[in-house]
């Protein structure tokens, strides 16, 4: 069921031998609490990161597609590997869907990238669920055009490694938004080591604090309107945010549902004398499992393929419902999936020592990602049913 499988660049950028051994170290970075950092190493000496540069800017030239089947790929072996990592081609996926519609203003990103530099993701903020439409933090226009920036980031996956971050503020000035990247040396910046979750504890997504951090001109990114708003660097974000995302989870479903496969064809039940495989309550609840993650593999699929000739497709407003739909199916399948997983494979993966239960626990990270469940709902009642007056 892993269509992944049948993309060459893929499993050439990801081998088997690599994703072993990213595989066996993920329970050890789990257990400390550590940054992935040799799995970082391999990835980039492999060119992973730079997978969606376009090859006139030394790139792999890889679509948002083959991105996305990459990271469900990457995904199976080491998830908070395959998170952390998300939010570089997150901000990679930014420059690209601009560089598909002509826009050139961030093609610099692909040549810092190709030059060995690593983007992070430097949008959420306590409190704030309108998200990419407002934030609680400020900018203070410069004489010479750029900004300082005042904030609190939270979620800041690649924390210990990351040289330019993507933040947005609130003007001071007038109800905008601006857009635009700081850099790690810049003065005002204090990483707080505060890292210590239930999953995906290897992403070391830690709290960034901003106090007046210079923001220069040429790394300005857009200035857009407070509220949804269609601007090219939005679209860019929330696309590939939200389809990238899919895929990290929707590997973690595959894997528990291979997993599941191998561990009831290897146990055998006493009563019966024949594998787990055979039990019929088993094969169903396995079976939904897998049913489940077809369906969202197929949209992730059709979705990024369409972003990938956006310019020739136009979904207009519903380009953001469907992001969002497609995040929450992968997510909840995902969650489900792995759940079913645990309920048919028996108590020895409750302990420390089963991968599958830190599946379970790395699952849950998706829950808290935007779009969240309420916000997709409100969303869809919004463009169904008109808003509230």
């Amino acid at each position: 069921m892993n269509t992944a499988e049948h993309s060459p660049r893929v499993i050439e950028l990801l081998p088997d031998d690599l994703l072993e051994t990213l595989r066996d170290r993920a329970a050890g970075y789990d257990e400390r609490n550590e940054f992935f950092t040799e799995d970082l190493e391999d990835l980039k000496a492999a060119g992973y990161l730079t997978m969606l540069v376009p090859e006139e800017f030394g790139g792999h030239g890889f679509t948002l597609q083959e991105v996305s089947r990459a990271q469900r790929r990457l995904a199976q072996a080491a998830p908070a590997t395959a998170l952390g990592v998300n939010m570089h081609h997150v901000i990679m996926g930014v420059a690209y869907t601009m560089w598909l519609r002509g826009i050139d203003t961030l093609n610099w990103v692909f040549e810092d990238a190709v030059n060995g530099e690593i983007f992070a993701f430097g949008i959420s903020e306590g409190g704030n669920d309108a998200v990419l439409f407002d934030s609680v933090s400020t900018a203070e226009p410069t004489d010479e055009g750029g900004y300082t920036v005042t904030g609190t980031k939270i979620f800041t996956s690649l924390s210990p490694v990351w040289d330019k971050l993507l933040v947005h503020a609130r003007r001071s000035d007038k109800d905008e938004l601006v857009f635009g990247f700081i850099e790690r040396g810049a003065e005002g910046i204090e990483v707080k080591n505060d890292w210590n979750t239930l999953g995906m504890r290897a992403s070391q997504s830690c709290t960034t604090k901003l106090h007046d951090v210079a923001m220069k001109p040429a790394h300005v990114g857009a200035h857009t309107p407070l509220g949804p708003n269609p601007d090219p660097l939005v679209f860019g974000i929330f696309g590939p945010f939200e389809l990238l995302l899919a895929s990290v989870y929707a590997g973690i479903g595959e894997r528990a549902v291979n997993l599941a496969v191998e561990i009831t064809g290897n146990r055998r039940s006493h009563v019966n004398n024949a594998p787990y495989s055979h039990d019929p309550d088993i094969r169903w609840q396995i079976a939904d499992a897998g049913i489940l993650m077809d369906g969202v593999l197929l949209q992730l699929d059709k979705l990024t393929d369409d972003v990938d000739h956006l310019t020739e497709r136009d979904y207009g407003s519903k380009w953001f419902l469907h992001f969002s739909g497609v995040k929450n199916r992968a997510t909840e399948a995902a969650k489900t999936a792995v759940e079913l997983a645990v309920r048919t494979t028996g108590g020895a993966q409750y302990f420390r020592t089963s991968e599958l239960q830190r599946l379970y626990r790395d699952v849950l990270a998706g829950l808290y990602h935007p779009s969240d469940n309420e916000s997709l709902h409100a969303s869809y009642a919004k463009a169904l049913l008109g808003p509230v007056n």
